[in-house]
């Protein structure tokens, strides 16, 4: 079996076929699977329909009646299996009058697909379907198979899905892609940890005009808090130095999509965002409950344990009393080898289709691709992106993208079940 030819052959076919790609990721576009609230029925039919149609086997795997998981499989059960991973859910869209245009169109407008999910993730899912939908209708032999998972909650943590599927043993493999979006020309082999915090802080009610003298501030006692978790900024990696050269890559991509002076900081120092505080009820009253929530990102080379030191430290400091806190989302940081095979593959097949060279890079976000490395499983994330429409208004993806993306994962598949 001629490899090289098969892939060739393949990648033509997608090209004579880009109308029925696109129009796939358009059509998981304009279904609204936002979450919250997470409602996934209207998607998950449309996702198995076409696995149906396709004669690609599937189940559907549900943790509750709210969290349908689709595992879907083509090639042989002997032999090596690759995981591929897509999530179904968006983020809200938010204020409409934010938009410049419909955000469950998925119309295409000057060789960008639009809507929310575009390039988080429908666009990378859509290449994940087609190609599997490819490789079963050309009958490629493949020795060993790929299983695809589309779980329906990775903007809320996950829980019900990747990381349910794999702590109940419903899935495993050797190697995973998780098709999030990346970047053209850009492989994310890690990822910063993360750590959300809710701050809690009870006090002593009074009269405004009385204040400090009289009651117990509430709202005061979580400034204190989030002052000294801001104060991890200044925080300096000690990472391992066989991953320099990642680390200095992931600055330079940074600089390059970000353009913000200063925003390479992000991949090896922690950022702290206090995204939500509340509390108190009128100005003249001395509050005496607030709340906030923090969502700090710890880079490689530092445990999450050290934000829970830093909040026993400023009570501590400044003897805060009534204060309770939970670590709503732990995670620490992961990365996978970037010299590891499917690192390698994908990145050759990249490279091919891109005519030009192909980075390794820590993403300064987190997906699901840490619970797989969290079970030892070499995992990268590899998808087409326009970085700075996801999670914000006027979310775009690029036709061309789309298209050479598909490629890369029906060329990897091919060599990783094949070599």
């Amino acid at each position: 079996m001629d490899i090289s030819q098969i892939k060739t052959d393949l990648w033509k076919q997608v090209d004579a076929r880009e109308d029925e790609l696109i129009k796939l990721c358009s059509d998981l576009i304009s279904i609204n699977s936002e979450n919250p609230p997470g409602h996934m029925e209207e998607i998950t039919n449309f996702i198995t329909s076409y696995l149906e149609k396709n004669n690609i086997e599937f189940k559907v795997v549900k943790p509750s009646p709210e969290t349908p998981n689709i595992i879907a499989e083509i090639g042989k059960k002997e032999g090596k299996t690759l995981l591929l991973n897509g999530h179904s859910d968006v983020v809200p869209v938010g204020d409409l009058d934010k938009w410049d245009f419909d955000p469950f169109s998925g119309k295409v407008v000057d060789g960008k697909i639009l809507g929310r999910g575009a390039s988080d993730m429908k666009a990378g899912l859509g290449g994940l379907l087609f190609a599997m939908a490819l490789i079963k209708e050309n009958n490629i032999d493949l020795k060993g198979s790929a299983v695809l998972t589309v779980v329906p909650d990775e903007e809320v943590s996950g829980k019900m899905g990747t990381k349910w599927l794999l702590d109940n043993d419903v899935v495993a493999g050797d190697a995973c892609i998780v098709a999030e979006p990346s970047g053209y020309n850009n492989i994310e082999i890690g990822q910063k940890g993360s750590v959300w915090v809710t701050l809690k802080a009870k006090g002593k009610s009074a009269h405004g005009s009385l204040a400090p003298y009289a009651g117990d501030n509430a709202i005061e006692k979580i400034i204190k808090i989030c002052d000294e978790l801001k104060t991890l900024r200044q925080v300096e990696a000690d990472y391992p130095p066989e991953i320099a050269d990642v680390i200095a890559e992931s600055k330079a991509i940074a600089r390059e999509e970000l353009k913000i002076a200063g925003v390479e900081n992000i991949i090896d120092h922690i950022t702290v965002n206090l995204g939500k505080i509340s509390g108190g009820i009128k100005a003249n009253m001395v509050p005496d409950y607030a709340e906030a929530q923090v969502d700090l990102r710890l880079p490689v080379g530092i445990k999450a344990s050290i934000v829970e030191d830093k909040i026993k430290e400023a009570i501590e400091k400044h003897s805060l009393s009534g204060i309770t806190y939970e670590c709503d989302w732990k995670a620490e940081a992961n990365y996978t080898d970037a010299r590891s095979e499917i690192v390698e593959i994908v990145a050759q097949n990249a490279e091919k289709i891109l005519g030009t060279k192909v980075t390794r890079t820590y993403q300064w976000a987190s997906s699901d691709a840490r619970y797989y490395r969290l079970k030892g499983i070499p995992t990268l994330q590899f998808g087409p992106a326009n970085t700075e429409g996801i999670h914000a208004y006027n979310e775009t993806v690029d036709v061309k993208d789309v298209i050479n993306a598909a490629k890369v994962y029906v060329g990897s598949i091919i060599d990783y079940l094949n070599l």
